[in-house]
């Protein structure tokens, strides 16, 4: 298998990229980016790839357009390189948040991002908890939708009493998603009744669901700016929630997330690495979980044309 497969990381995460090669077995192959005078960004791929079965390991965090070209001349290198196949492994698919329609004259980019990416060369998809699950068909190609929910599930097993745990989703459109995290951790769940004024704005209601007097979990497929999970504590601490613990898939924390974890009320968060979360961010109470063995596994049975669906 080994002599066939090659992986490749762009910009994003080579921390992520070099775990998934340690539990392969192989080393990952060399890729150079540079950028010209004039800012115009160039790729070489050091390595044959001709009739290969190549992976391109890349997350759209930040600079995010800077990373998603990184991936876009990439993929069309090796396509041009004459690789057999070429599957763009994205852990986090950002424009997933932009998935409708919903105000006048705007692009839905999720679909826009999926078509650049199969225009520039991916024969195939491979990424975690997108933000909606239809974006999955967005894609003209086939994907392999992973969930680290388990990882995440398997952590509060193991570090919590569940007897008096509630999961918690932050609004009704994340209900489907902390419904199966409180199904495979066996608790109940509660819902926040949230109406989003902008994209940095949130106002909250009434929580749908009993959490006076119990630990709740906080579970959301990604934490930006943190907006969102400030807002949700303030209206569980008033309904009476005794501590407060936090679990997501894509630990983004962007802008002012890191200021305002350190002062909320939250004893613990948990995230994992699909966004490299850098030293100066890791506060004491944000533990990040790898979802290497778990993407790595999920390469090795497509190139060895194994279910993917297994895993799960």
């Amino acid at each position: 298998m080994n002599n066939a497969l090659r992986i490749f990381t762009c910009g994003s995460n080579s921390a992520l990229t070099e775990e998934i090669c340690e539990r392969l077995g192989i080393d990952a192959s060399p890729l150079t980016i540079s950028r010209f005078s004039n800012d115009n960004l160039h790729v070489q791929v050091r390595e044959n790839v001709r009739e290969r079965d190549v992976f391109v390991v890349q997350s759209f965090s930040e600079p995010v357009s800077d990373h998603i070209l990184e991936l876009m001349i990439t993929l069309d290198a090796l396509r041009s390189a004459s690789a057999r196949r070429v599957t763009a492994v994205i852990p986090y698919y950002s424009y997933a948040r932009s998935d409708k329609k919903d105000a006048p004259r705007i692009s839905i980019t999720g679909r826009l991002i999926a078509d650049m990416l199969v225009t520039a060369g991916a024969n195939r998809v491979l990424t975690m908890d997108l933000h909606a699950d239809q974006v999955h068909g967005f894609f003209s190609v086939p994907v392999d939708h992973l969930s680290a929910i388990p990882i995440i599930v398997d952590h509060f097993r193991k570090t919590h009493d569940l007897s008096s745990i509630v999961a918690v989703a932050t609004d009704a459109g994340g209900a489907k998603r902390v419904g199966r995290f409180s199904e495979r951790l066996g608790v109940p769940m509660a819902i926040i009744d949230k109406r989003r004024v902008s994209d940095t704005d949130v106002k909250q209601g009434q929580v749908v669901g009993d959490v006076s007097g119990r630990d709740v979990v906080i579970f959301d497929d990604e934490i930006a700016t943190a907006g969102t999970l400030v807002a949700t504590i303030d209206t569980l601490k008033a309904a009476g929630a005794r501590s407060i613990h936090v679990g997501a898939v894509h630990g983004v924390l962007c802008g002012p997330a890191i200021e305002r974890l350190r002062d909320a009320d939250i004893q613990s968060i948990v995230v994992t690495n699909t966004v490299h979360v850098p030293e100066h961010k890791r506060l004491d109470k944000i533990t990040v979980l790898s979802v290497a063995p778990l993407l790595g596994a999920a390469i090795e049975r497509i190139h060895s044309g194994e279910s993917v669906g297994a895993l799960f």
